[in-house]
């Protein structure tokens, strides 16, 4: 048994979901793909509104949703977000802003999920110039709401996401409400953002996807993207797995600049040529 001062010492800290999908039942002692499955499908009905349903922990993640939330902005490799503020023109920032908000999708695993926050939780990361606070608001419905600020970098983000999931028999559905905001503070840019549906497939293959339309939206420009996540109805295809299809256009005359093809944890070319 620890003592108090060594609770202050022995810090534990799991690793960040990653787009190689490293996240596996084998490294986090959950049951098996035929236990998971009977036992998510025995306990709902077609329908089902499945914000009260409680999974048992050997299902969770050793980690809560609002690390998971958190980690898509600090844990990264290149610094998306900052660059979002480097453009020279309107056009190169929105570029940057779709790509830094592409970034924060992760692939989760069949069957997994991180543990609720309880009411008034919160999570607070420093990383450089980089501050990240989050907090559980509400229960039910549940809402995470998100606030970092870049002084550096003149960039404030304001994020509030409530996953509503349903029961639709071969799958579950969550529609991600809320809007991300993104301030270039000394641009007088405002970037607002919504999020694709993430649906959890039984059959016929297991898996779990980001599908879905979202639109990023400048109003001090006019610049607007519409991108479109898609996903295999049926069996996996490589050729449209986690693949995004999409369009940058001015929003008052409807004109497409730019067609944005390519997978969301692979490669996104965008094509000048039209």
């Amino acid at each position: 048994m620890l003592t108090e001062g060594e609770l202050g010492t022995n810090a534990v800290l799991t690793a960040p979901l990653s787009l190689e999908g490293e996240d596996s039942e084998a490294n986090n002692g959950s049951p098996n793909l035929l236990q998971r499955i009977f036992s998510l499908l025995s306990s709902v009905q077609p329908g089902s509104d499945l914000i009260r349903l409680q999974l048992p922990p050997l299902f969770n993640l050793p980690k809560s949703q609002l690390q998971c939330y958190g980690e898509s902005v600090y844990c990264i490799n290149t610094d998306l977000l900052s660059n979002c503020n480097h453009g020279e023109s309107p056009l190169d920032r929105i570029i940057s802003v779709i790509a830094w908000n592409i970034s924060t999708l992760r692939p989760l695993t069949f069957g997994l999920a991180p543990y609720n926050p309880v009411l008034g939780e919160t999570h607070h990361v420093s990383r450089g110039t980089l501050n990240v606070l989050l907090e559980q608001v509400s229960h039910h419905p549940p809402v995470t709401a998100l606030h970092a600020t870049d002084e550096k970098a003149n960039i404030e983000l304001i994020w509030c996401h409530s996953p509503i999931p349903k029961f639709c028999g071969t799958h579950i559905e969550t529609e991600v409400h809320g809007v991300r905001q993104l301030n270039l503070l000394d641009k007088n840019e405002t970037y607002a953002m919504n999020s694709p549906k993430l649906v959890i497939r039984f059959l016929p293959v297991p898996g779990v996807e980001w599908l879905g339309n979202t639109t990023i939206r400048c109003k001090e420009t006019g610049l607007e993207a519409e991108l479109c996540y898609r996903g295999s109805s049926y069996f996996p295809r490589r050729s449209i797995h986690r693949s995004i299809k999409g369009k940058i256009f001015r929003s008052l005359s409807s004109q497409t600049i730019y067609e944005i093809n390519g997978h969301w944890d692979r490669y996104l070319k965008i094509n000048t040529d039209l």
